[in-house]
């Protein structure tokens, strides 16, 4: 299920979300083993009725909670997934607890753009103003860590107008995209279509650099694969269907931090501009 499905689901879905009666009485259950996106959240035991309102485990919960599961495969926030499970598997406690308000507007303030780049707005079932203000008796965001420096200054994925794709191009275009971009690599990109009907992209094996800029190679790889999973329509437009494909992708790191693709070229195997330009800017550059 891509985005688009997943943001129509939660739109029917949240609408009844805050009829839930504060003084309604509620069981713990634990959470199920096949509720994969709250899994490792810190507690085992779920409130029911949750605060969708659903009271069913197999019927409502189950299901209905992989409807988040391609928004949090983004990583549109460190914090989405303890911000949505918090709703449809709120922790069991003597007091119920529902995310803090700061919590919901950082989530929002991350993800709501993934969600803008497949035509969407942030549903209005989670207008953050419905959560409390005051931080005593809710959910906040975990205090921040003492690498977080770190994570900031890594490049990151972002909702972008779809780049160009090149087949069979010259070796002065080639060239002037090495020369003329931040960075440049090669990865496998594969398009298969899932039993749902959805179509699911993967970037295979190792990412290889041609031009690493500001890259880091731990981290390009997993920076691919959200890249693909947050422009889902430039994903569809891009990777065909069938077998993998060996791409050369160049780009650039945005000054706020948000990596832009700007070109893609399909390297065929009687691709020779590509295999030459390659070597020309490995040993000459530009």
């Amino acid at each position: 299920m891509d985005l688009l499905t997943v943001t129509l689901a939660l739109l029917v879905l949240l609408t009844p979300a805050w009829g839930f009666d504060m003084g309604q009485s509620t069981r713990c259950v634990p959470i199920p083993h096949q509720m994969s996106v709250c899994q490792d959240v810190g507690y085992s035991e779920m409130r029911l009725p949750n605060f969708l309102g659903h009271s069913s485990l197999e019927g409502e919960v189950v299901p209905r909670s992989d409807d988040w599961r391609p928004l949090l495969q983004t990583g549109c926030h460190p914090h989405a997934q303890a911000f949505l499970c918090s709703l449809i598997a709120p922790v069991c406690l003597d007091t119920f607890i529902q995310p803090c308000r700061s919590l919901c507007v950082a989530v929002r303030d991350s993800c709501a753009p993934v969600l803008a780049c497949q035509g969407h707005v942030w549903p209005e079932a989670l207008d953050c103003d419905r959560f409390p203000a005051q931080e005593d008796m809710c959910l906040t965001p975990h205090p921040k860590h003492s690498n977080s420096h770190l994570a900031k200054a890594l490049p990151k994925p972002a909702c972008q107008a779809c780049p160009s794709v090149e087949e069979h191009p010259t070796l002065k275009t080639v060239l002037d995209a090495l020369c003329q971009d931040d960075f440049a690599v090669t990865a496998k990109l594969s398009r298969r279509r899932l039993p749902s009907g959805e179509p699911e992209f993967e970037v295979e094996g190792r990412v290889e650099f041609i031009r690493q800029g500001p890259l880091l190679p731990y981290d390009t790889q997993h920076l691919l694969q959200q890249w693909l999973l947050i422009n889902l329509r430039c994903a569809n437009a891009l990777v065909r269907p069938g077998r993998t494909q060996l791409y050369l992708l160049t780009g650039a790191v945005q000054p706020d931090g948000t990596l832009a693709l700007t070109r893609l070229f399909p390297w065929h195997k009687k691709d020779h501009s590509i295999a030459v330009a390659t070597r020309k800017w490995k040993h000459h550059k530009c």
